[in-house]
Order: C-alpha cells, then sequence, then structure tokens
C-alpha cells in the first residue's frame, strides 16, 4: 500500500531514485487482441470516472523513420487494459471512449501520444488531464512520469522496457507489467493529489 506524502518536493534526483523501492501494478493486466475483448474492456472502463491512460510505440533507430502507435493502455485502481492496436488497429468503441468528455483520462505527455494516435484514426480527444500541468500547482517542477511518482510516494516505477518491441507477439511479461504501471502510476498520482486537496 503506498502512504500519503508527508511533505511534496519540487524535484529529485535520479540518484535518490536509484535508492528507492521499486513498485508496479498490483492489480489485473488483461491483453486485448481482438474487436470482441476490445467491446468488454471498453464497456468496463465507462462504469469509472476517471482511468488512466498511456500509449507505447516501437521504437525507431532509424532517422526519419515513425512508427505507429502499438499499444495503448487503460488503467482503473484495480484492472488494466493493454489494447494491441497493431493487430486490432482503433475499434470504433475506443474512439468513442477517448472522445467521450464525461470520462476523466489521465496522462502524461499527451501531446505525443496524441500525435502518434492521430496516425491510425482521425478523432478529436475530450476528457484528458495534462499531468505536467497538473502537478504544477502542486509546485512540483520535474516533469517525468518516474520523478513525480517518487516525489510522491517515495517509491521507484522501472523504466527498464520502454525501449523495447512494443509489436512483438506475444509481449513479455515485463512488458505487460511495464506498460500497465505507467497508466496505474498516472491515475495514482491524480488522485492522491486530490486527496491532499481535499484534506486541506
Amino acid at each position: 500500500m503506498i502512504g500519503m506524502p508527508i511533505e511534496i518536493k519540487k524535484s529529485i534526483s535520479k540518484e535518490d531514485i536509484a535508492q528507492m523501492e521499486i513498485i508496479s501494478f498490483p492489480g489485473e493486466i488483461s491483453v486485448i487482441e481482438n474487436i470482441e475483448d476490445a467491446a468488454k474492456a471498453v464497456d468496463y472502463l465507462c462504469s469509472l470516472a476517471v482511468i488512466g491512460f498511456d500509449t507505447e510505440t516501437k521504437p525507431a533507430f532509424k532517422k526519419g523513420q515513425k512508427n505507429k502507435v502499438a499499444l495503448l493502455q487503460l488503467s482503473g485502481e484495480d484492472k488494466c487494459f493493454l489494447f494491441r492496436l497493431n493487430i486490432i488497429g482503433f475499434p470504433e468503441c475506443l474512439k468513442n471512449l477517448l472522445r467521450n468528455p464525461e470520462i476523466i483520462k489521465v496522462g502524461l505527455s499527451l501531446k505525443d501520444d496524441y500525435a502518434t494516435m492521430q496516425r491510425l484514426a482521425n478523432f478529436t480527444p475530450a476528457g484528458f488531464i495534462e499531468l505536467q500541468k497538473f502537478v504544477q500547482k502542486y509546485d512540483i517542477e520535474d516533469s517525468s512520469l518516474q520523478k513525480i511518482f517518487a516525489i510522491i510516494f517515495n517509491r521507484k516505477i522501472s523504466k527498464s522496457q520502454r525501449v523495447t518491441n512494443w509489436e512483438a507477439i506475444p509481449l513479455t511479461e515485463g512488458q505487460k507489467k511495464y506498460a500497465a504501471t505507467d497508466a496505474w502510476a498516472c491515475l495514482r498520482i491524480y488522485h492522491t493529489l486530490l486527496d491532499i486537496d481535499n484534506s486541506i
């Protein structure tokens, strides 16, 4: 269980983070590889008021090369769904969820995610909260997910799987855990900062 922060720092060093205990998503991870499962996952996610959001794209090592987004992660507190867009495309049900302004989606560096998603489907995202802007009112100056998470929870989320092949079949257990943790971490940061507001 992650405790509430006693004091929120403005920034944190890589050296401090290196000493921290690693934490990852503790819930159920579902990999979505067909339209039917996508529809069921979206039905569940639509029952939540707030969800964590992230995407993963296969790294490009050649100049000028741009790969399409391969994975889209949406997480609640206990369940995270990994939509394999490189396999199922961009289902209409998923687009409807991402453009629904009544369901809050919390992510980080959303401009980059929007750009990669637009290469697959033309739609207008709505209901999104950019964590990099959201944390500024708490005087947090760092902008990376790992640093923000460490500042708030005094725990480290691993980034060891970031530069891996997100189009691989199948995804490794490490990739699944990494992807789910990033989306869940966004959600936990958002909820915890709101709890601080409500306790003041």
